[in-house]
Protein backbone atom coordinates (compact mmCIF):
# COMPACT_ATOMS: atom_id res chain seq x y z
CA UNK A 1 0.00 0.00 0.00
CA UNK A 2 2.91 2.32 0.77
CA UNK A 3 4.29 1.90 -2.75
CA UNK A 4 0.91 2.82 -4.24
CA UNK A 5 0.73 5.96 -2.10
CA UNK A 6 4.29 6.88 -3.16
CA UNK A 7 3.43 6.31 -6.81
CA UNK A 8 0.26 8.42 -6.50
CA UNK A 9 2.36 11.20 -4.95
CA UNK A 10 4.65 11.17 -7.99
CA UNK A 11 1.72 11.04 -10.41
CA UNK A 12 -0.14 13.88 -8.68
CA UNK A 13 2.93 16.13 -8.65
CA UNK A 14 3.73 15.32 -12.28
CA UNK A 15 0.14 15.82 -13.42
CA UNK A 16 -0.21 19.18 -11.68
CA UNK A 17 3.13 20.73 -12.53
CA UNK A 18 3.27 19.16 -15.99
CA UNK A 19 -0.23 20.46 -16.65
CA UNK A 20 0.72 23.97 -15.52
CA UNK A 21 3.67 24.07 -17.88
CA UNK A 22 1.92 22.37 -20.79
CA UNK A 23 -1.23 24.50 -20.70
CA UNK A 24 0.43 27.78 -19.81
CA UNK A 25 3.48 27.70 -22.02
CA UNK A 26 2.60 25.34 -24.89
CA UNK A 27 -1.15 25.01 -25.41
CA UNK A 28 -2.36 28.56 -24.67
CA UNK A 29 0.22 30.27 -26.90
CA UNK A 30 -0.51 27.71 -29.64
CA UNK A 31 -4.22 28.52 -29.42
CA UNK A 32 -3.55 32.22 -29.95
CA UNK A 33 -1.31 31.51 -32.94
CA UNK A 34 -3.65 28.95 -34.50
CA UNK A 35 -6.72 31.14 -33.93
CA UNK A 36 -5.05 34.47 -34.63
CA UNK A 37 -8.12 35.68 -36.48
CA UNK A 38 -10.36 34.87 -33.54
CA UNK A 39 -8.63 35.95 -30.32
CA UNK A 40 -11.93 35.83 -28.44
CA UNK A 41 -12.33 32.09 -29.08
CA UNK A 42 -8.66 31.46 -28.30
CA UNK A 43 -9.07 33.34 -25.01
CA UNK A 44 -12.23 31.45 -24.14
CA UNK A 45 -10.55 28.08 -24.77
CA UNK A 46 -7.42 29.09 -22.87
CA UNK A 47 -9.57 30.27 -19.97
CA UNK A 48 -11.35 26.92 -19.84
CA UNK A 49 -8.00 25.12 -19.80
CA UNK A 50 -6.67 27.34 -17.01
CA UNK A 51 -9.83 26.60 -15.04
CA UNK A 52 -9.36 22.87 -15.64
CA UNK A 53 -5.74 22.91 -14.44
CA UNK A 54 -6.90 24.92 -11.43
CA UNK A 55 -9.26 22.13 -10.42
CA UNK A 56 -6.56 19.54 -11.12
CA UNK A 57 -4.26 21.57 -8.87
CA UNK A 58 -6.78 21.63 -6.03
CA UNK A 59 -7.21 17.86 -6.16
CA UNK A 60 -3.49 17.14 -6.51
CA UNK A 61 -2.50 19.59 -3.77
CA UNK A 62 -5.04 18.05 -1.41
CA UNK A 63 -3.57 14.61 -2.01
CA UNK A 64 0.05 15.78 -1.81
CA UNK A 65 -0.46 17.70 1.42
CA UNK A 66 -2.51 14.89 2.98
CA UNK A 67 0.15 12.38 2.00
CA UNK A 68 2.87 14.45 3.64
CA UNK A 69 0.82 15.03 6.80
CA UNK A 70 -0.08 11.36 7.17
CA UNK A 71 3.47 10.23 6.42
CA UNK A 72 5.33 12.66 8.68
CA UNK A 73 2.79 14.01 11.15
CA UNK A 74 3.57 17.38 12.68
CA UNK A 75 7.22 17.07 11.57
CA UNK A 76 6.00 18.01 8.10
CA UNK A 77 5.72 21.60 9.32
CA UNK A 78 9.52 21.81 9.26
CA UNK A 79 9.76 20.76 5.61
CA UNK A 80 10.05 23.45 2.98
CA UNK A 81 8.31 21.24 0.39
CA UNK A 82 5.17 21.23 2.54
CA UNK A 83 5.12 25.03 2.68
CA UNK A 84 5.83 25.30 -1.05
CA UNK A 85 2.91 23.00 -1.82
CA UNK A 86 0.68 24.97 0.53
CA UNK A 87 1.70 28.22 -1.19
CA UNK A 88 0.96 26.68 -4.60
CA UNK A 89 -2.45 25.57 -3.31
CA UNK A 90 -3.21 29.10 -2.10
CA UNK A 91 -2.13 30.60 -5.44
CA UNK A 92 -4.35 28.08 -7.22
CA UNK A 93 -7.34 29.00 -5.04
CA UNK A 94 -6.78 32.75 -5.53
CA UNK A 95 -6.63 32.25 -9.27
CA UNK A 96 -9.52 29.82 -9.56
CA UNK A 97 -11.94 31.51 -7.17
CA UNK A 98 -10.80 35.13 -7.39
CA UNK A 99 -9.05 36.14 -10.57
CA UNK A 100 -10.68 33.85 -13.13
CA UNK A 101 -14.25 34.84 -12.12
CA UNK A 102 -13.20 38.50 -12.13
CA UNK A 103 -11.79 38.22 -15.65
CA UNK A 104 -14.91 36.36 -16.81
CA UNK A 105 -17.11 39.08 -15.33
CA UNK A 106 -15.14 41.82 -17.08
CA UNK A 107 -15.56 39.95 -20.37
CA UNK A 108 -19.30 39.59 -19.75
CA UNK A 109 -19.64 43.27 -18.80
CA UNK A 110 -17.97 44.27 -22.06
CA UNK A 111 -20.49 42.45 -24.23
CA UNK A 112 -21.48 42.80 -27.02
CA UNK A 113 -17.95 44.05 -27.64
CA UNK A 114 -14.76 42.12 -27.05
CA UNK A 115 -13.27 43.18 -23.72
CA UNK A 116 -10.09 44.52 -25.35
CA UNK A 117 -12.23 46.80 -27.51
CA UNK A 118 -14.24 48.16 -24.60
CA UNK A 119 -13.80 50.74 -21.87
CA UNK A 120 -12.90 47.83 -19.56
CA UNK A 121 -9.73 47.14 -21.52
CA UNK A 122 -7.32 48.62 -18.95
CA UNK A 123 -8.92 46.87 -15.98
CA UNK A 124 -8.93 43.57 -17.84
CA UNK A 125 -5.29 43.98 -18.89
CA UNK A 126 -4.23 44.82 -15.33
CA UNK A 127 -6.00 41.83 -13.77
CA UNK A 128 -4.84 39.57 -16.58
CA UNK A 129 -1.29 40.69 -15.81
CA UNK A 130 -1.73 39.87 -12.12
CA UNK A 131 -3.12 36.47 -13.08
CA UNK A 132 -0.17 35.82 -15.41
CA UNK A 133 2.36 36.73 -12.74
CA UNK A 134 0.70 34.43 -10.19
CA UNK A 135 0.66 31.64 -12.77
CA UNK A 136 4.36 32.16 -13.49
CA UNK A 137 5.19 32.07 -9.77
CA UNK A 138 3.14 28.91 -9.35
CA UNK A 139 4.86 27.32 -12.36
CA UNK A 140 8.31 28.16 -11.01
CA UNK A 141 7.46 26.83 -7.56
CA UNK A 142 6.23 23.63 -9.20
CA UNK A 143 9.46 23.38 -11.17
CA UNK A 144 11.41 23.76 -7.94
CA UNK A 145 9.41 20.93 -6.38
CA UNK A 146 9.85 18.61 -9.35
CA UNK A 147 13.57 19.24 -9.76
CA UNK A 148 14.25 18.75 -6.07
CA UNK A 149 12.49 15.45 -5.78
CA UNK A 150 14.61 13.57 -3.34
CA UNK A 151 12.55 10.72 -2.08
CA UNK A 152 13.30 11.86 1.45
CA UNK A 153 11.57 15.15 0.62
CA UNK A 154 8.15 13.59 0.98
Amino acid sequence: MRRLADALYDVALTLWVGGLWTIGYVVAPTLFVALSGDRQTAGMLAGRLFELIGWVGLVCATYLLSFMLLRSGSAVMRRWRFWLLLLMLMLTAVSLFGLQPLLAQLKADALPREVMESVLRNRFAAWHGVSSILYLVQSLLGLLLVTSVGRSGR
